[in-house]
């Protein structure tokens, strides 16, 4: 098998890359990065060795590798290995800590492995829905980006996350509904509500689930539903209509949705 390696920028993360490596042969020699690097495989094995250790990293493997960390990479065995990669660069990493730790210290980072199998997993999910580009929610994907870091830097001791306690006010949260109402048939980032809010998306994120006891993504995903209720009962119009106006990006993903919610498809409602 020919390996292929590809590489994607990230229109919901300003300044984030994406690889992904199908490999049996190509062998990463002994080198180093100027960005960051969170790495994971989803099928097969890779041996890497850095900081004197050697380690196997495959699926429920997360492995951390800070800028000027040496370090190399093969196939373990004859199979092939699929190899994906969050490449941030200094000044997103510097930018995503600050707002995770409250603090504009850089932090001490170190090469190191972490073994989760569940967040891994989500960050291959989160990868592959990243790598489908338009058809993603950018209020999904920056929600759950900046979740899983927190816990990837978190775990890995680099930072410590600020305490948020305080909740969203009932002026916040008013404001927040009428933007999205107005908006329901565009696309609607997490930089947009944290913004009419006053606050950093890390904040935002954690003050709107103390307050309403759902993420922003989940709140909005049933906001959409309950106006395609709405349409769905008043002159009659095509499913695929409805779809489009409440801002589904296709027919299948809004009868996914709304089955998931209500028990059956729109056509029965």
């Amino acid at each position: 098998m020919k390996d292929q390696i590809h590489y994607q920028r990230v229109a919901e993360v300003p300044g984030l890359v994406l690889s992904a490596g199908r490999l049996s042969e190509f062998h990463f020699d002994r080198h180093y990065h100027l960005d960051y690097h969170i790495g994971l495989v989803s099928e097969g094995v890779q041996r890497q060795k850095f900081r004197g250790s050697s380690v196997l990293l495959g699926p429920g493997s997360i492995v951390l590798m800070p800028p000027g960390e040496i370090h190399d990479g093969t196939g373990e065995g004859c199979d092939a290995y699929t190899l994906k990669t969050f490449r941030l660069p200094v000044e997103l990493l510097n930018q995503v800590t600050e707002e995770l730790s409250g603090s504009s210290r850089e932090p001490v980072l170190v090469g190191t492995m972490i073994e989760d199998t569940l967040r891994a997993a989500h960050l291959v999910h989160l990868h592959d829905a990243m790598h489908a580009g338009e058809k993603a929610s950018p209020l999904a994907l920056q929600s759950e980006w900046l979740s899983l870091l927190e816990f990837v830097f978190t775990q890995s001791r680099a930072i410590k996350p600020q305490d948020i306690k305080s909740s969203l006010s009932p002026r916040q949260f008013q404001r927040i509904k009428e933007y999205c109402v107005a908006h329901l048939s565009q696309k609607i980032s997490l930089e947009e509500l944290a913004a009419i809010c006053g606050l950093g998306q890390f904040h935002f994120l954690r003050q709107f689930k103390q307050s309403i006891g759902m993420t922003p993504h989940a709140w909005l995903v049933r906001l959409r539903l309950e106006y395609a209720c709405a349409l769905l009962c008043k002159n009659p119009q095509s499913i695929a209509d409805v779809a489009l106006m409440v801002g589904f990006y296709d027919q299948s993903h809004f009868n996914r949705a709304f089955r998931q919610a209500f028990g059956v498809a729109p056509s029965s409602y």
